[in-house]
């Protein structure tokens, strides 16, 4: 495994990030393809035993019960000091903003739960989930700024923003002497490459940590392969079924360059992300998949080789939390706040 600092932080986290969405009790939340607790901590411990010290999960993954498996995990498993944790909050609802809860009070609030959730005293990364229209952006950098100075939070992460949001955000946590975001956390893979974030985040040394790194298991699957994940995830499903055609030809591309090297789809797909961002997010329900992932640090394509899975590309609309970073979208609930949602 290889090792990097996390954008301006004093974080050294290992290149592939660990996604915590595919852990949690399956009949508490989003997704029916979860895995349990059991078979959570059988990942959780080999992903340590392959040297992934990065895991991200959020409060709103099956209704906590993703950070809770993890919590539970890395305390029987790892040293708190040696491995990184990152988790998200959620927008205010409707009902928090009708009683007048404040984007401070509801930061505390959320942090506060991911922690018992956790079992920790302290997150390594504190991550804003989606931009929340309807609360003041000041609100929101100076609740998370006291989690950074009562220690609850040692860094703060953002996700699914444009990248005039993150300038103006860290402009204005700048101003007023708040933390800054040190890491964006966006939709970003070789058939989903919408990302106007890049060239920002090389300027400011602000982590790019991609999640969908697979594109929902579609860039690792060869034609004709299927998995739990893929045939009942309906919000990837709504993501990437409208433009399949299109990315076939790109996926096609990936086997193709696999059977050369004599690796996994898997390697090859992330291989080309490592080129491009700090440490994708990859979620694991298999062993197969933390192997797969760690093993693709190693594998170095050429540069015709990029090239070729490059060319096909055909831009793409946005879908998703991205489709719904607007004001008139803001009063919507996300997937991540439908409880019971498929």
């Amino acid at each position: 495994m290889e090792y990097t600092k996390l954008g301006n932080s004093g974080l050294t986290v290992s290149r592939i990030c660990m996604g915590c969405m595919g852990f949690g009790d399956a009949s508490n939340g989003q997704h029916s393809w979860t895995l349990d607790e059991e078979h959570s901590r059988e990942i959780i411990r080999h992903g340590l035993e392959l040297g992934v010290n990065f895991f991200d999960t959020a409060i709103g993954y099956q209704n906590g019960t993703s950070e809770q498996y993890l919590g539970r995990a890395l305390r029987d498993f790892a040293s708190r000091d040696k491995v990184v944790v990152a988790t998200k909050f959620l927008p205010r609802t409707n009902e928090e903003i009708q009683a007048g809860v404040s984007g401070q009070q509801h930061i505390e609030q959320m942090l506060n739960q991911s922690l018992k959730n956790l079992g920790m005293d302290y997150v390594d990364l504190y991550i804003y989930h989606m931009w929340d229209h309807r609360t003041p952006i000041y609100d929101i950098l100076d609740g998370l700024n006291r989690m950074v100075q009562a220690g609850k939070a040692r860094y703060i992460g953002i996700s699914n923003c444009f990248a005039y949001q993150l300038a103006k955000a860290n402009a204005l946590a700048e101003k007023e002497g708040f933390a800054k975001f040190v890491s964006v956390q966006s939709h970003y893979n070789l058939i989903f490459r919408e990302e106007e974030r890049a060239k920002l985040c090389a300027e400011d040394n602000i982590a790019m940590t991609p999640y969908s790194s697979l594109a929902g298991g579609r860039l690792s699957k060869h034609p004709g392969e299927t998995s739990k994940r893929l045939e009942e995830d309906d919000y990837a499903r709504l993501k990437y079924d409208a433009t399949a055609e299109q990315d076939n030809v790109i996926i096609h591309r990936v086997a193709e360059l696999a059977k050369k090297h004599g690796v996994s789809m898997t390697e090859v797909s992330l291989a080309w992300l490592l080129t491009k961002v700090t440490a994708p997010v990859v979620g694991a329900t298999k062993f197969s998949h933390i192997e797969g992932a760690a093993k693709a640090v190693e594998l170095k394509l050429s540069q015709e080789e990029t090239a070729y899975l490059e060319e096909p590309y055909v831009p793409h609309r946005l879908v998703g939390v991205m489709a719904q970073n607007t004001p008139s979208a803001s009063g919507e609930q996300h997937v991540w706040t439908r409880a019971g949602s498929r």
